[in-house]
């Protein structure tokens, strides 16, 4: 067993869990939040969150870039929120049916999102990506689905970024283009010959391990055009980025609606939720389509997502993500700047991804975030980060102290360049 301490960080308790959990637990942990994918600096299990602030069970205290990997989107027990999710748990939580609560949530989803005209709700991303495929296939009588290559839209069989486990048959009606190239979609199209039921794609590129890249609008609209014209549905995967970049559809800033969008993450503000939303159109195959799941009507989730999405807007939660991302992002580049680091931020101020140069296996990103984490903050190395409308000033003062000493490890250990 072996214990880190640095910075007075001790990480007893962890290290006697991690070893507790590989002899139960395959790899001792999977997924996004396996242990392989961090440095050993990172704790792997945590005892507490409240605001933009989480503590490990060793109690050492972060500030929490990572917002869970995108779900808080209000601060970790968000007062309106906790106060709707008690007043839900008295009544009761997974019932003989859904409670009220969820005709509301229903409602206020389809107020907020204009292309929205119906609802159905389920628990993850993947419940709600994998509905969307089964609404278009069912609505078109059609087979394939295009997505851009490299893109994460789940962890089922069809769209998983790892093909252990996976079979050519699980692929077969899938394929691919490349993000903002309409040609490359054109050419997919004319392959699939006919046969597209849906095009897939999300409001802007955050492929894990690459910079992140804004949608061009005049792509975004020939895709709109694009299916129209072929007759095929399109689909918005609005798991990451739903509610962040605007109070509403992602795209709607630019004027491109969806057919279907694909939600979850921030729609809870942390509690398990997804949901389908999709246009009249499309509402009689939804009826036929068989999903469903046990928990997929818990009361809980729904008063939350309720309480979340009213303060999303109450409470100015996206124009206060983007100042303090803004301020995250410009303290970042001149603490850059003054290292003699190249490094590149991208994607939107809220879900910031930074990468620096020359970085083989991201070698330098695991230095950086390995010292960022002993120095009291939550970032990733190869995944964008998250802002939450709970970040301070404070936050992002305490958050550029630490970077500064993560760049300083880079330099350390590599130089700069």
């Amino acid at each position: 067993m072996t214990e880190v301490i640095s910075h007075h960080r001790t990480r007893t308790a962890d290290a006697a869990l991690r070893q507790r959990a590989r002899a139960v637990i395959p790899g001792g942990m999977y997924g996004h939040l396996s242990a392989n994918a961090l440095p050993a600096e990172y704790p792997q299990f945590y005892q507490r969150s409240e605001g933009a602030h989480v503590w490990d069970v060793d109690g050492n205290e972060y500030v929490d870039l990572m917002c869970s990997f995108g779900p808080v989107i209000l601060g970790h027990k968000h007062p309106k929120v906790e106060k709707a999710v008690a007043a839900q748990l008295a009544e009761g939580d997974t019932q003989a049916g859904p409670a009220a609560c969820m005709v509301e949530a229903a409602e206020l989803l389809v107020d907020r999102v204009a292309h929205a005209d119906w609802a159905m709700f389920a628990k993850n991303g993947t419940d709600a990506t994998t509905t969307c495929l089964m609404v278009a296939r069912a609505a078109t009588s059609r087979n394939k689905v295009l997505a851009a290559a490299g893109a994460y839209h789940g962890s089922a069989p069809w769209c998983t970024l790892r093909l252990d486990g996976v079979t050519p048959e699980d692929r077969a009606n899938m394929a691919y283009y490349t993000f903002n190239d309409i040609a490359s979609v054109e050419r997919a199209v004319q392959v699939a010959d006919g046969d597209v039921a849906a095009i897939i794609v999300s409001p802007f590129k955050h492929d894990a391990g690459f910079d992140q890249e804004m949608v061009d609008p005049e792509f975004a609209r020939r895709l709109r055009l694009l299916c129209d014209r072929i007759g095929a549905v399109l689909i918005m995967d609005e798991v990451r980025a739903g509610f962040r970049l605007n109070d509403g559809g992602s795209w709607e800033p630019i004027g491109v609606a969806p057919d279907l969008s694909a939600w979850s993450k921030a729609i809870g503000n942390g509690y398990p939720l997804a949901a389908v939303l999709g246009t009249e159109s499309l509402s009689d195959a939804a009826s036929r389509i068989f999903v469903t799941g046990s928990f997929w009507f818990q009361a809980v989730p729904m008063a939350a997502s309720i309480a979340t999405i009213t303060a999303i807007r109450d409470e100015g939660a996206v124009p206060a993500m983007e100042r303090i991302g803004t301020k995250l992002r410009a303290g970042i580049e001149r603490q850059a700047l003054e290292a003699g680091l190249t490094v590149f931020q991208t994607g939107p101020v809220q879900m910031p991804g930074l990468r620096f140069a020359d970085d083989e296996n991201f070698a330098r990103a695991r230095a950086f975030c390995a010292s960022v984490v002993e120095h009291g903050v939550i970032v990733h190395p190869r995944h964008n980060w998250f802002v939450s409308a709970a970040h301070t000033d404070q936050d992002i003062d305490s958050v550029l102290d630490a970077t500064w000493q993560g760049f300083q490890a880079v330099i350390s250990q590599f130089g700069a360049s």
